[in-house]
């Protein structure tokens, strides 16, 4: 009877009263009320939406908009409930850019673990029904969902932990899975059906290779322990995009734009730096079982893997180390703002602190502040006043064993300004990386910070960020990276001094470290160069311990 007088108002709050079963849960991503009842009633709203079109009253197209959202929402929601993936996008592209947006990461966060075919089936019907990208801000666009997918993919979680300070260490750690899965996302083809598919396709890549250097530069601060456990994240991330790379790139690097083969290079590195970190974590499990064994229970074959990982070790790091090309990491960025005066840089982490035995701290009020002045202490009073630093630490609202570091400085020529040529992450990227190294004055001795989130800024005076310095965070790795890569090659050439095969390479890793060119030096600690040290004497002590067990044998 309503739809015969035209009263579409009081039609759909009937529909809408029918279906909706509690007034006091207003939760809109769980379905209520009878399916049956559910489906006709968005069946009713996409007619009258196509039917009327902009005919409408407005108050029936208010109506329309804000109660026709709600049982669409509805419906697509129970369709997701009941694994109907592929028919979720017909309601949920109706809706309004808001709604779509927030339903499609709900769905996407929700289906995180399912199955591949599970995941494309959603994809799909995403990128079926949504335009790519939309100059219309009323209308969503598969872009907006996964923008947000990723963001907040590294936000800080509210997480329930056990009771054990070094399990919320680990489970810190293992955290990194869930925030490579949310890159398959962007690695599904879209169909051919669509327009312009390879252009977004190669869109899709791009965004991936550049949310994928993020979390490696992340992942590659929080894997600096020497264990056999591999950094699992980074390896789901490589293995993620290793076939859509593995296809022509014509179309991705046409595009106009510098980032597209600066972020394909990065990722290169990358890939390049976590196999030389995997061979060192396959020589040291191998190494550490053989430990726990007698020598005189070793078979000769035990020994020989032993060997031959430690050798395979040493040859893709001095790969790395020693490479032909442009250092590891050391693209230079240069900051595009015309002005030189009032520029800012800012560095943002989210990070928990872990004592030596790999427990998490609780960090309270005392702590930040302690940390606050050890902070500020990583470098000269001079450059605490020059730079006019700032830093300040607090406990995380949303997580009470994670600390939010923020640091700000102004930025100056070769820092900030111009072509950044140390590549060592400037001022900033100093101040923090003795936090990850652990060697902070005035803090607890051994004390590490491992972050979970990590981004450094330009900012205006008024602290505004305005673009990506991501030239500190890449210089940070290096400063934290590149010194641990040299210090597992003297340990591998430790080892294999002890067994009789004493590395040809020692002389051009020192040759390295003390090269005023190579600039490596001043990416060491004195707690590293000391170990650095260290570990050449071993290796040398235990060279002439075995020549002269030779000789003896020989004679």
């Amino acid at each position: 009877m309503n739809l015969m007088i035209g009263d579409v108002a009081h039609l759909l709050d009937l529909l809408w009263s029918w279906i909706s079963t509690s007034e006091n849960d207003q939760n809109s991503l769980r379905p209520y009320g009878d399916p049956q009842m559910i489906r006709f009633g968005a069946h009713v709203v996409l007619v009258l939406r196509y039917l009327l079109g902009d005919e409408m009253k407005d108050a029936f197209k208010e109506k329309l908009t804000t109660v026709g959202d709600l049982i669409l929402n509805m419906y697509a929601m129970y369709l997701f409930s009941k694994h109907h993936e592929e028919l979720v996008g017909v309601y949920a592209s109706q809706l309004a850019r808001h709604l779509c947006i927030d339903l499609f990461v709900h769905m996407m966060e929700q289906r995180l673990d399912s199955s591949m075919h599970v995941k494309y089936k959603l994809f799909l019907a995403a990128i079926e029904y949504l335009p790519f990208s939309s100059e219309d801000v009323s209308k969503a666009s598969f872009e907006d969902i996964v923008e947000r997918v990723l963001s907040r993919s590294r936000e800080i979680k509210v997480s329930k932990y056990d009771e054990k300070l070094s399990d919320v260490a680990e489970q810190y750690r293992l955290q990194s899975l869930q925030k490579a899965m949310v890159i398959q996302w962007l690695c599904f083809t879209p169909p051919s059906t669509i327009g312009d598919s390879d252009i977004i396709k190669a869109k899709l890549l791009m965004k991936a290779l550049m949310h994928s250097n993020t979390l490696f530069r992340e992942f590659a601060l929080i894997s600096m322990l020497r264990v056999p456990k591999m950094p699992i994240g980074a390896h789901m991330l490589l293995s993620f995009l290793a076939e859509p790379l593995k296809q022509p790139k014509d179309t991705l690097l046409s595009f106009d734009d510098h980032n597209v083969t600066e972020n394909l290079h990065e990722f290169e590195e990358w890939r390049d730096y976590y196999a030389c970190d995997a061979t060192y974590r396959n020589w040291l499990k191998i190494e550490l079982e053989n430990s726990a064994v007698p020598p005189a229970d070793l078979s000769l074959e035990e020994k020989e893997n032993a060997i031959a990982a430690a050798k395979e070790t040493l040859n893709s790091s001095l790969s790395l180390l020693l490479s032909d090309g442009s250092p590891w990491l050391s693209l230079v960025e240069e900051n595009l703002s015309e002005s030189k005066e009032h520029i800012f840089l800012e560095l943002h982490a989210a990070a928990i602190l872990c004592t030596p035995s790999g427990e998490c701290m609780v960090p309270d009020a005392t702590l930040c502040t302690a940390l606050t002045s050890a902070l500020y202490a990583a470098v000269s009073e001079e450059d605490v006043l020059k730079r006019k630093l700032m830093v300040n630490v607090a406990v995380s609202s949303g997580d009470k064993y994670c600390l939010e570091v923020a640091l700000r400085c102004i930025a100056e020529d070769g820092d900030g300004l111009g072509l950044n040529e140390a590549n060592d992450g400037g001022l900033l990227a100093t101040v923090m990386a003795a936090g990850f190294k652990g060697e902070l004055n005035r803090f607890q001795t051994g004390v590490t910070m491992e972050i979970s989130r990590l981004d450094a800024w330009y900012s205006d005076s008024d602290g505004s960020l305005e673009s990506p310095a991501t030239y500190i965070v890449r210089g940070l790795c290096r400063r934290c990276c590149l010194p641990e890569i040299i210090l597992r090659c003297m340990q591998v050439s430790v080892f294999l001094a002890e067994s009789g095969e004493p590395p040809d390479h020692r002389n051009e890793l020192i040759e390295l470290v003390s090269s005023s060119q190579s600039g490596m030096l001043h990416l060491f600690s004195q707690h590293q160069l000391q170990e650095f040290l260290l570990f050449e004497r071993d290796c040398c002590l235990n060279a002439m311990e075995y020549q002269e067990e030779s000789s003896v044998v020989d004679a």
